[in-house]
């Protein structure tokens, strides 16, 4: 019997359904559970979806910081009534823009933007105790398009939001995973001395003063790949934000 292309399909398509229906019965068997599921339950007990409910995400400063903080409670909210009473979300975020594609006139085609975010969860109490802490990071990008100089701010603007959206499901996925867990929150390691270079787009202060700048965490300085930070996660505190520093 030989079967038309409309049956082909039909017959595949309830082949694949077959398919991924015992797929979902074997992971079942070995104990799996959808992480927000109704019946999956934390390690003191509730759901984890009632435990998301109860984050309070902190205030983070800027615009794109305003939107990563809406996304946030989006997603930890979900369908139902937020009850932001038992912890506090703290993050701390920000973008980092790299051009790519340089051309002759030094104007570049392609803009990578790549987000970090450092978030602490808390108690709520007049001495809250650090319950767990994490990072995230997402990247993404856009092409520029210098001719249109209002498209090229409404695509700027566009790029961050939607860094700001993944960091939001990749923040959420990380607490959910301590409440089902519960965790003791990782020691932060202290980076040692980097090495610097002598940045050629600083005027020096002296004949005595060298104006150098530092390394990121993969050893590139920023002014070698159009960075507008020379740290992929964050400038350290004795370090000005440009990673320019001064050599007496």
């Amino acid at each position: 019997m030989i079967l038309s292309p409309l049956s082909r399909q039909t017959c595949l398509r309830y082949a694949y359904r077959t398919v991924a229906a015992a797929v979902l019965l074997a992971l079942g068997g070995c104990g799996f559970q959808p992480l927000y599921g109704s019946s999956g339950e934390t390690a003191d007990g509730g759901t984890i979806p009632d435990k998301l409910r109860q984050v309070y995400v902190a205030g983070i400063p800027e615009r794109y910081g305003q939107e990563l903080r809406l996304f946030l409670q989006q997603d930890m909210a979900g369908s139902a009534p937020e009850n932001p009473t038992g912890y506090t979300l703290q993050v701390s975020s920000f973008v980092m823009n790299e051009s790519l594609d340089i051309h002759q006139d030094n104007t570049s085609g392609r803009t990578r933007a790549t987000g970090h975010a450092h978030w602490i969860l808390q108690t709520v109490a007049p001495a809250p105790v650090v319950l767990a802490q994490g990072d995230a990071q997402a990247m993404d990008g856009e092409n520029e398009t210098y001719e249109q100089y209002f498209a090229q701010n409404l695509n700027q603007a566009t790029l961050a939001r939607r860094v700001a959206n993944a960091l939001a499901e990749r923040i959420t996925q990380q607490v959910a995973i301590w409440f089902r867990t519960k965790a003791p929150p990782p020691q932060q390691h202290v980076a040692g001395p980097r090495p610097s270079y002598v940045d050629p787009n600083v005027m020096p202060n002296s004949s005595t003063d060298i104006q150098e700048q530092s390394v990121g965490e993969d050893g590139m300085p920023a002014m070698a790949i159009g960075r507008t930070n020379p740290n992929p996660s964050g400038t350290s505190e004795s370090q000005p934000a440009n990673g320019t520093i001064g050599n007496q």
